[in-house]
């Protein structure tokens, strides 16, 4: 952080539309919450909902998340505690060399950042999982895994940030993270019974559609806040944003037209959502016709990826690794290909850079880099945290621990403490 010399000299057309940017992506929280409940089964719904909800409360921004993503960090991995209950953190200070907004105003648009990457998270544990420890469970995992890969991805210290990665709005630290853990989760818990041989139906798609509406309306803020500015930027952002939600919501809907010869309003649904993943990272590098290649691509790779669960026998509830991680995967390495340096330069005209198309081919090595040591370490330390949560005495997972040799667990779990 740094204090401004005398009164504070900021813009308030930026920081009130980082703050009406901020009310966007909240709102984000509950949509996934009602995209979630709608694709599982009634009982599990409100749950699924409430935990979403809950996300925003219990993730450690305030306490130390703040100060261990973006504070200094001299070993290029995770910062210090010089900001511990956001001390230092008001509106007579800046943060991360924006001099425009004070830096408590950037803190709490990233806290919804930090909110809703586990909520997308524990969408894979629907049906099975108990909620306590799904609530311990996310205080953890942001503190661990979000915080150290949102500081090497977005602090300038951080060392994807030294190297050059391009990552406007959470390829990387939100959906690759998120969709890691989430494959983490699965496999930790093992299978629904009946997996396998019980068709599993969403109860009611018109929730699907509302949380779909609400994650797309919010994604605005989620895409368009991040130029921390009210400017050219931004609207390019939300311009493309849009126009990849919309090509990814028509390829995936096209792409179950051609098996089930019936327009699917599931299928829009999840392949918008897969649009608005794969143009996180690129949405304020890349230009209008690049965003179509994103949401076509988004949307086909994302539905390809769904049939992964039944080739390798995982039970990810609602399709949460393949939506986000892949999502996340094919969105950075598209940036790497089709960041523009002219855009790059709406930002500051000194800047250099761009992707495969200003002939810098290495940058798709840099995105490719991220992404796989992101999804390598969100996978592997979720796996920790989840072995070793399961092993506490009142933490276990689920409400019993006896495995069967077909279904992971027996059929005596007790509903009330599922979601």
């Amino acid at each position: 952080m740094s204090s401004t010399d005398g009164p504070p000299n900021y813009d308030h057309g930026d920081i009130a539309w980082v703050l009406a940017s901020t009310a966007l992506v909240f709102i984000m929280v509950p949509g996934v919450g009602y995209f979630y409940s709608g694709m599982a089964r009634s009982k599990n719904a409100l749950s699924l909902i409430m935990l979403s909800v809950l996300s925003v409360a219990v993730v450690s921004w305030w306490l130390f998340g703040f100060s261990l993503t973006f504070g200094p960090s001299p070993n290029h991995f995770i910062g210090n505690f010089a900001h511990v209950f956001l001390r230092d953190v008001d509106n007579r200070t800046t943060s991360m060399g924006v001099t425009t907004i004070p830096s408590d105003v950037y803190s709490i648009y990233q806290c919804m950042f930090a909110a809703i990457t586990p909520a997308l998270a524990i969408g894979s544990a629907a049906e099975r999982g108990r909620i306590l420890p799904m609530i311990v469970f996310i205080f953890l995992w942001s503190t661990l895994v979000y915080d150290v890969i949102a500081c090497w991805t977005w602090n300038p210290d951080g060392w994807a940030s030294k190297i050059g990665v391009l990552d406007y709005a959470g390829g990387t630290p939100v959906h690759i993270a998120s969709g890691s853990a989430a494959l983490a989760y699965a496999i930790i818990l093992g299978k629904r019974n009946g997996h396998g041989t019980d068709e599993f139906k969403p109860h009611n798609v018109a929730n699907v559609v509302l949380g779909t509406s609400l994650l797309w309306f919010g994604w605005f803020g989620f895409n368009g806040g991040s130029a921390l500015a009210a400017n050219g930027r931004a609207a390019m952002a939300c311009v493309v944003t849009n126009l990849s939600a919309s090509v990814g919501g028509l390829t995936w809907c096209l792409l179950d037209f051609r098996l089930e010869r019936k327009l699917s309003a599931l299928g829009f649904c999840s392949g918008a959502v897969a649009g608005l993943v794969s143009i996180t990272p690129g949405s304020g590098y890349v230009d209008y016709p690049s965003a179509v290649v994103f949401g076509f691509l988004g949307g086909f790779a994302c539905n390809m990826a769904v049939r992964l669960k039944h080739v390798f026998n995982y039970d990810d509830a609602l399709d949460v690794f393949a939506v986000h991680a892949v999502g996340g995967f094919v969105g950075n390495v598209l940036t790497g290909i089709f960041a523009s340096e002219s855009i790059i330069k709406m930002v500051d005209p000194t800047l250099t850079g761009g992707g495969w198309i200003n002939k810098n081919w290495m940058q798709v090595v840099y995105q490719l880099s991220d992404s796989v040591a992101g999804m390598v370490y969100s996978f592997f330390v979720t796996f920790i945290i989840l072995w070793v949560m399961d092993k506490v005495p009142g933490l276990s997972l689920l409400t019993h621990t006896k495995r069967t040799s077909d279904n992971g667990y027996d059929d005596s779990i007790k509903q009330s403490t599922m979601m």
